[in-house]
């Protein structure tokens, strides 16, 4: 099974990107998020025209989230079931070919200042909830998205830029930690152990020309879907030419048991 997962900041803007990519990179399921549509505005046609099915969860403003599959479709839950559910639809799941698939894109917390810092902790931490409510561990599970945390200080193009700022510190690793600790592996990281290996590229400044990035997008999976894991690419090529997102595809090849 192909999984793949990507930030496409205005699914609107980047519809025609979206379908030249699944044409090429075939995924069988691809999770969407920051998909800025409402429910009525969602392409379903366009991905029913290309073999999938799709289910979507979203209001119409900056965030909303997918999931596109050519391997069956069902089980489809949107949101945490929680006040976590204020911060705008940002989770959907659904079974996939025998994979329980869930589709996040967490909150960014804005600033270690910001009262939607403690937001994205505890946003995070009713994830891992909502992962002890609804499947277990031994079961094959892939968590997709933009988690808005880089892992490690290699997952950065230069820690030192990042000090005292989201998405590295302490607590948002320690929270992204714990949710791995339910029994998630960074499937990416099982195929490759380098630094600079990054997700996304900020518009500004030439970042994505200079290799300023993070690796932000990730693909948490079970033991046992990492351990069929046989090749993990983030398609830097997608981040190229005419009105790309500054995210990028992440995609993973696994054995489903």
């Amino acid at each position: 099974m192909r999984i793949a997962t990507w930030n496409v900041n205005s699914l609107a803007a980047r519809l025609p990107r979206v379908e030249e990519w699944i044409e090429y990179a075939r995924p069988d399921v691809l999770c969407l998020q920051e998909t800025k549509q409402a429910e009525s505005a969602f392409p379903h046609g366009a991905f029913a025209a290309l073999g999938y099915e799709a289910a979507h969860h979203g209001d119409g403003r900056w965030n909303g989230v997918a999931i596109i599959s050519r391997l069956g479709l069902s089980g489809v839950t949107r949101g945490l079931g929680s006040d976590d559910d204020g911060q705008g639809p940002r989770a959907i799941a659904a079974d996939c070919g025998g994979v329980r698939v869930v589709s996040v894109y967490v909150p960014n917390g804005r600033s270690l200042d910001s009262e939607h810092y403690p937001a994205k902790l505890a946003w995070l931490a009713r994830l891992r909830a909502v992962l002890d409510e609804t499947t277990t561990p031994d079961r094959p599970v892939a968590v997709c998205g933009d988690f808005n945390v880089a892992p490690e200080d290699r997952d950065v193009w230069d820690p030192a830029q990042f000090a005292g700022m989201t998405h590295v510190s302490p607590p948002e690793r320690a929270a992204l930690a714990d949710l791995q600790s339910w029994g998630l592996v960074d499937a990416f990281r099982r195929i490759y152990d380098e630094d600079r290996l990054f997700s996304w590229w900020d518009y500004r400044g030439g970042s994505f020309h200079r290799h300023h990035g993070m690796r932000i997008d990730l693909i948490l999976v079970t033991e046992m879907l990492a351990a069929g894991t046989t090749w993990a690419l983030i398609d830097r090529n997608a981040r190229k030419g005419e009105k790309p997102s500054d995210h990028t595809p992440v995609l993973i090849d696994t054995a489903v048991p």
